[in-house]
């Protein structure tokens, strides 16, 4: 359930309880409920009914990508930057946007990609790690078990 979801969950929940005749105080007791919201939906549930309370659809531009281009934009970043052109298998809001606009013909900024990629998408950012490529766990593992304890010993 995603948090607006839960959100009106709380409210359509609370308004049950007012239906009910409990307590403003009582419902402000149930985890993640606090009075102040507890006394703004009693005002807004006496005024309409329990549809007052329900979330509305969202106001403001319309997105540039329908839901259908979203998941072109994500099976084809699921390919990887390298499937798409690029050297590495790098992806960077440039290259996400240039391969947004070949998939769907929508150039978007790099803000508009980091949206799409937080938010529709549900993706994180993640760096790769720094390491070694002649990196040598088990010749580490020994230096650790022996060699360290040795040096400390000497202090």
């Amino acid at each position: 359930m995603t948090r607006p979801q839960s959100a009106e969950a709380r409210r359509v929940r609370a308004a049950e309880l007012f239906d009910q005749g409990r307590s403003g105080a009582e419902i402000a007791r149930m985890p993640g409920i606090s009075e102040e919201s507890v006394r703004r939906w009693k005002r807004v549930w006496e005024g309409g009914s329990t549809d007052a309370l329900r979330r509305r659809p969202a106001t403001g531009r319309p997105p540039k990508l329908d839901d259908a281009q979203v998941e072109q934009v994500r099976t084809a970043l699921e390919q990887g930057a390298q499937a798409h052109g690029f050297e590495a298998d790098l992806c960077t809001l440039e290259r996400v946007g240039l391969v947004v606009e070949r998939v769907t013909g929508v150039v978007l900024s790099k803000a508009s990609v980091w949206r799409l990629l937080t938010g529709r998408l549900g993706w994180r950012l993640q760096r790769p790690e720094r390491r070694a490529v002649e990196r040598d766990e088990s010749e580490i593992a020994r230096w650790i078990a022996h060699e360290w304890p040795r040096i400390k010993k000497g202090r």
